[in-house]
C-alpha cells in the first residue's frame, strides 16, 4: 500500500469532501494500485496556496488507458467515502 498526496481544486474537493464524487481521474504517472490511500489536498490555484482542507480515501477499483477507451496516461480511481481533516 501507497500513500499518494495530490492537490486537489476546490469544486472536485468539495464532491469528494461531501461523498458525492466517489472517483478521481488522474495522470497514471504514481503506479496507483488498489488498497492504495489518496490524500487529497484542497488546493487554491489563483492563490496559490492550500486550504487546509484534506480528506483520506481508499482506492477500491481502478481502471487505466486504454481500457475502457480511456486514453492511454489516464487511471479512473474508485474510492471509498473519505475521512475529513480540517
Amino acid at each position: 500500500m501507497k500513500t499518494h498526496e495530490l492537490k486537489t481544486w476546490p469544486e472536485p474537493f468539495a464532491a469528494v469532501w461531501s461523498g458525492e464524487k466517489r472517483y478521481e481521474i488522474r495522470q497514471d504517472d504514481r503506479g496507483f494500485a488498489v488498497g492504495d490511500l489518496l490524500t487529497l489536498r484542497e488546493w487554491r490555484p489563483n492563490e496559490e496556496a492550500y486550504t487546509g482542507r484534506v480528506a483520506s480515501c481508499l482506492v477500491t477499483y481502478l481502471s487505466r488507458g486504454p481500457d475502457w477507451g480511456l486514453p492511454v496516461g489516464l487511471v479512473v480511481l474508485s474510492v471509498s467515502p473519505p475521512v475529513r481533516f480540517t
